[in-house]
């Protein structure tokens, strides 16, 4: 009876650790997309891109719009080192405005990071074309938006009566008619400098659900005319960031990773370090694998060493 039972325990124990050993197998079949890292700097410095090399980043998204010439400076020292400059982040801008020479210098700003971004060999610029504000609108929980396919155009935002929200259904939708219009004036410079124009919705009140963004976005068809999606920006609203990968799809061209600890009841909440919120770091790996997105998680955050945010960038391309 003892060596039956010692038989049994054996052959009990071999099949778990088969089927463990399965599942392991099975959790680690590595993805089809390929993931780069990154994070954002100001003027490129070989210091600074040495430390980042070192700490096992790829590149970097640059907040520096400097001329042509200077950005093809710093191309050739980051090329020597190995690293890439991904990116420009131009930020906001102010394209909805009521003053034109606002509008006509949010363009020129915008027209210098894709020249910029040319030189620097980067491939897309970060455009926040404006924002709305100073009017009631709904807590971010509480969007149920509708919208007008052919023109982008909200026609609801909440459930029930809109009437509270008129003016900002109504600032809402002046602000996509005049960023549209603007941003049409930069598609000759973005094809010459074959720089994407991605834009994103950085708590700026527009475009707050995946559908909607993804309306605007590609209300351009235009391959120049793409999208930026921030990871930890998105937890607040009711879609969840793998639901807005999967939405975008083709339309994404960049990524920032953030995350966002809600509070319990989901209502609001704050920043935090990547993998130390609310976000759902495998769904979004997963997310991104099966839009066939290739191309960078840049790291918009501070306060760990550059070792950790790396590690915890490896993290997250591996699905854990």
């Amino acid at each position: 009876m003892m060596i039956k039972r010692r038989n049994f325990i054996r052959t009990s124990f071999a099949a778990s650790a088969g089927l463990l050993s399965g599942r392991q197998l099975h959790a680690q079949q590595p993805f089809k997309t390929k993931l780069s890292k990154a994070t954002i700097v100001g003027r490129p410095e070989e210091v600074s891109l040495r430390q980042l090399k070192e700490a096992g980043f790829d590149g970097v998204e640059t907040t520096a719009v400097i001329s042509e010439s200077e950005a093809l400076d710093c191309r050739r020292m980051a090329d020597k080192l190995g690293m890439r400059i991904h990116s420009v982040l131009r930020g906001w801008t102010e394209m909805n405005s009521p003053d034109r020479a606002k509008v006509e210098q949010s363009v020129a700003s915008a027209a210098g990071a894709l020249k910029a971004a040319k030189g620097y060999g980067a491939d897309t610029i970060l455009l926040v074309p404006c924002r709305c504000g100073g009017m009631p609108m709904p807590e971010a929980w509480d969007f149920a938006v509708e919208f007008d396919e052919k023109t982008s155009h909200v026609t609801r935002i909440v459930a029930g009566d809109n009437e509270k929200y008129k003016l900002y259904i109504e600032a809402q939708n002046h602000a996509t008619d005049t960023s549209r219009e603007a941003i049409k004036k930069l598609i000759p410079v973005a094809e010459e400098a074959k720089v994407v124009i991605a834009i994103e919705n950085v708590w700026n009140n527009l475009w707050v659900t995946p559908a909607l963004a993804r309306n605007f976005v590609d209300s351009f068809q235009c391959p120049w005319i793409k999208s930026y999606f921030d990871v930890g920006n998105h937890v607040k609203y009711p879609a969840k960031p793998q639901d807005w990968i999967r939405t975008l799809g083709p339309l994404l061209a960049k990524v920032h990773i953030k995350d966002f600890k809600l509070k319990p009841d989901g209502h609001g909440g704050d920043f935090v370090h990547p993998r130390d919120g609310s976000v759902d770091w495998p769904s979004v790996r997963q997310a991104l694998d099966d839009s066939a997105y290739n191309g960078w998680l840049t790291i918009e955050d501070s306060g760990l060493s550059l070792t950790e945010f790396s590690n915890r960038l490896d993290m997250i391309i591996e699905g854990k």
